[in-house]
């Protein structure tokens, strides 16, 4: 019997990590960055064990969110307690594969607004994201990899905000550029914020 509970549940995983695969397998990369980080996430999703589990130490998928309101001429950020700098919102996937749930749970935690919906169900962006060890709760996390999926969601500007203090110490619409201009990590401004803004033009 136990054995048999053992390979139901590899079979789960597998049909799980399959959904992601065609997912990932579907989206159209919009830069050369996107590319090869989309290559190096499907290797990683077909090799990796419990690649969707923060337990892997190398590398786990998480889902971040572009918070939009409705005209799209804003977008929502948060003050990252451990990167000491406004960003997205978004988190780890803790062994949930539907990273959609995940990214709207996350916008909802750290932003207080019980209303946020997709724009799209679709992939926004794909990018894999270095993480410097850090203390987390008093526990040392060792440097790792976050393989991300964004996706863009929608919320109203007029919306009451909360922060998430174990999270972040500030939450705040910017303007576009602004938002850009506030990041204080340059490749992320650089690399994935503006890009983000980018791609809105296509939606």
């Amino acid at each position: 019997m136990k054995r048999v509970k053992i390979q139901r549940a590899a079979e789960c995983r597998e049909r799980k990590n399959d959904t992601m695969e065609q997912k990932l397998n579907q989206y159209t990369p919009w830069n050369e960055q996107e590319e090869r980080d989309k290559e190096v996430m499907l290797s990683l999703l077909n090799t990796q064990k419990d690649i969707f589990e923060r337990e892997n130490r190398t590398a786990h998928f998480t889902a971040s969110s572009w918070l939009v309101n409705q005209t799209r001429d804003k977008v929502l950020m948060i003050y990252h307690n451990i990167y000491h700098s406004w960003s997205w919102t978004g988190g780890h996937a803790d062994g949930e594969t539907d990273l959609l749930s995940v990214a709207v749970r996350e916008a909802m935690e750290e932003t207080g607004i019980t209303d946020i919906k997709a724009v799209t169900d679709d992939i926004f962006s794909v990018e894999i994201l270095t993480v410097d060890g850090h203390e987390k709760r008093g526990i040392y996390v060792p440097s790792h990899l976050h393989l991300n999926v964004t996706y863009l969601l929608e919320a109203d500007e007029a919306a009451a905000l909360q922060v998430k203090p174990d999270e972040n110490s500030g939450v705040r619409w910017f303007g576009m550029k602004e938002a850009i201009d506030a990041c204080t990590e340059p490749w992320m401004a650089e690399r994935i914020y503006k890009k983000l803004n980018a791609k809105l033009k296509d939606v």
